[in-house]
């Protein structure tokens, strides 16, 4: 028991251990990768943050403003009351008012509240959201062509890998031949130019395996470079699963930009009626000073204040709002032709790449019933190499025609399932 127990032990651990070094990898990972290791990933963070930076100070509008001033005046010529009181017949009213003093000093605090700004702030603040809307739709717009190019190596990848499973098992089929061939030779049953035919085979299929392994280990370090993450050997790529009908629903992030930029304009046009809208006001203001506030018959430094409140509105601005509008509203006509036009762009994508998903279909079925035939083919193939009919070069053409027909099976299918991506992508769509 114990020796069986050690047996078992010693048969598991490789396996285990080839397992976990095994790192599965989808597609969908790959997008979520390259979008984290992208520049522009934290971009997003940053507009909010911009954002509310700028809305809290919006809000802080309807916060009294505190302005601090001071000011010293001197005037050449001010209020003299002495010549004219001293030509009254009274005695001794001349002196009774002194001239005002020439000059002026004060130290203010100025305090203003608003009190209705007619919309202005609030407008202020949907504008900035939708700009900070605008802004993050743009960069999710960026992260979504990244796809394009993590499907070129994904899906190369895929095909390397079925490729080299291909040629692997075609070197150990003809590996095993020359082996039954040798033996045939030394009983005399055929020559030596035959083992010849397919030794060059064996050394133009390890040729084909050294240059998918160049090709592949190329590959892999501009996937890891692209995802920010180390992707070896080790790792095995699956091949997504696409079911059901394609939808023609058109859900690009390009698209939606555009509403957003829409939404940010009516945003703008409630901002440039605010500006019109009567504003009302409260003021205060707190001083110190010589004469005190507008008591300039007193030549002392003392406190004062001043308390009012006014509505300013401008009732006629040589028609600049209604030239904003215009501006607007002609942005709004652009954005609506451009929407338009990437729509147009894209359903004909859709219907090219819907074309070339029906031809692959198309191929993938006719490869499968070749394959069959072609296995049939080669079979008596063999079997009248081995009664002496047919020549080893003739063997191995048809041998060669049979896997070729495999590899176009495996590179159909896999091109047929990338088609279908590249139509998710088009369309806007995620992949499960």
């Amino acid at each position: 028991m114990k020796k069986r127990g050690l047996i078992l032990i010693i048969v598991l651990v490789p396996w285990l251990s080839f397992i976990e070094g095994q790192k599965i990898l989808t597609l969908k990972e790959c997008y979520d990768m390259a979008s984290k290791a992208s520049a522009l990933a934290g971009e997003e963070n940053a507009y909010s943050d911009i954002w509310q930076l700028k809305d809290k100070n919006l809000a802080k509008g309807w916060l009294p403003s505190l302005d601090a001033g001071g000011s010293i005046l001197y005037n050449s010529s001010v209020v003299d009351m002495t010549s004219v009181l001293g030509s009254l017949p009274i005695p001794g009213i001349a002196g009774m008012i002194s001239p005002l003093p020439h000059e002026q000093y004060k130290v203010t605090v100025d305090i203003n509240q608003v009190i209705y700004d007619g919309g202005a702030i609030k407008n202020a603040r949907t504008l900035e959201k939708a700009g900070m809307n605008v802004s993050e739709k743009e960069t999710e717009t960026d992260l979504y062509k990244l796809r394009s190019q993590v499907n070129g190596y994904y899906f190369n990848l895929l095909l390397i890998d079925r490729q080299k499973e291909i040629l692997n098992n075609y070197l150990i089929l003809v590996n095993k031949r020359i082996k039954t061939m040798e033996s045939a030779l030394a009983n005399g049953v055929i020559i030596k130019s035959d083992i010849d035919v397919m030794s060059s085979e064996k050394i133009k299929i390890d040729q084909q395996i050294r240059e998918n392994e160049i090709l592949k280990a190329s590959l892999l370090t501009q996937l890891s470079d692209l995802t920010g993450t180390r992707i070896d050997d080790g790792s095995k790529f699956i091949l997504p699963s696409l079911q059901g009908e394609i939808s023609d629903e058109l859900l690009r992030p390009e698209l939606q930009l555009f509403d957003l930029r829409k939404e940010q304009l009516a945003a703008g046009l409630k901002a440039v009626d605010s500006k019109r809208m009567p504003k009302a006001f409260g003021f205060a203001t707190l001083g110190y000073g010589n004469p005190p506030g507008n008591n300039f018959f007193k030549d002392a430094f003392e406190p004062y204040y001043i308390l009012g409140a006014g509505i300013k509105w401008n009732i006629y601005d040589w028609n600049k709002a209604k030239n904003e509008k215009e501006v607007i509203a002609r942005q709004q006509q652009i954005l609506d032709n451009r929407k338009t036009d990437l729509t147009d762009n894209l359903k004909r994508l859709l219907l090219s790449k819907k074309a070339e998903i029906e031809n692959l279909n198309s191929l993938v079925e006719s490869d499968s019933s070749l394959i069959v035939v072609r296995k049939r083919i080669t079979a008596s193939s063999e079997s009248q190499y081995n009664n002496g009919t047919i020549i080893a070069t003739e063997y191995l053409s048809e041998l060669n025609a049979e896997q070729q027909s495999v590899i176009n099976y495996e590179i159909h299918k896999i091109k047929l399932s990338m088609a279908k991506v590249e139509y998710l992508n088009i369309s806007g769509k995620e992949i499960e």
